[in-house]
């Protein structure tokens, strides 16, 4: 079976990567085998789910080691098939090292193991473990190449060890939680240091950092106007919806958020 490739594609934002699952996913139509893809970015998985799941022809599912992981690998095949009670195909591994002196982050990990010869799509999500080390989610691929090896994160020496998930100590799950507060502005700083419960000058520096994005595009101005339904991403503490905005008498902006 072919599917309407020309029709999902149309107007998409991350053509490359939907081409990709397209064949995936003509490959578990044909075979009536499931398919998982690699781990993908989140935008690009919400807007696959959004485009392929409006498919009659397939089932979605995702999955990415914990609940609110936002690295997955997505599950495509038929939708006659029943679904599938087997264990997504996830490892652990653990990455030990003294950054006492060389503090790292998540991104600095993900260049090291590219560089020992990881392929971004077998890498999922990335927490740090204060100053001794990361753990992240990988294919068992990619678990079973690197274990026992050793690799580089900035400049220090790390050793590597596959790790069942059960085994890691996962992140902090957040719990969803609404909130409102009334702003002088919609600017990207003083609303997100309102929701994140962060000074806003510390925001500020945050988002020249990189470190926010505004429906995962990355955003680097703190004067950036924010409007009803934006998602505003935080790296490490998760992620803002802005669902309603209403101006007060006093010419201020109250705000309706969700915070998860």
């Amino acid at each position: 079976m072919v599917l309407p490739r020309e029709q999902v594609l149309a107007g998409c934002h991350h053509r490359p990567e939907l081409e990709a699952l397209i064949a995936l996913a003509e490959q578990a139509i044909r075979t009536w085998e499931p398919v998982w893809s690699g781990f993908m970015a989140a935008e690009v998985r919400e807007e696959a789910e959004q485009r392929l799941g409006a498919l009659s022809e397939l089932e979605l599912s995702s999955a990415g080691g914990w609940p609110q992981a936002e690295r997955r690998r997505l599950r495509l095949q038929r939708a006659e098939l029943e679904p599938d009670a087997a264990a997504a195909p996830l490892m652990g591994l653990v990455l030990s090292g003294n950054f006492l002196f060389d503090p790292a982050e998540p991104a600095d990990v993900r260049r090291g193991l590219e560089a020992a010869g990881a392929g971004p799509e077998a890498i999922g999500d990335i927490w740090m473990r204060g100053d001794r080390g990361a753990q992240l989610v990988v294919t068992p691929e990619l678990a079973t190449q690197l274990h026992g090896q050793t690799a580089q994160v900035r400049t220090v020496a790390v050793q590597l060890e596959a790790t069942p998930l059960e085994q890691l100590q996962l992140p902090a799950q957040r719990i969803p939680k609404q909130l409102s507060s009334v702003e002088a502005s919609l600017r990207l700083d003083a609303v997100a240091s309102a929701g994140f419960g962060l000074s806003r000058s510390r925001m500020a520096e945050l988002i020249r950092g990189g470190a926010v994005r505004i429906n995962w595009r990355p955003v680097t101005s703190p004067s950036k106007e924010l409007a009803a339904g934006d998602r505003v991403q935080l790296q490490g503490r998760g992620e803002l919806e802005i669902l309603e905005i209403q101006p007060t008498k006093r010419e201020r902006w109250r705000l309706l958020m969700r915070r998860a």
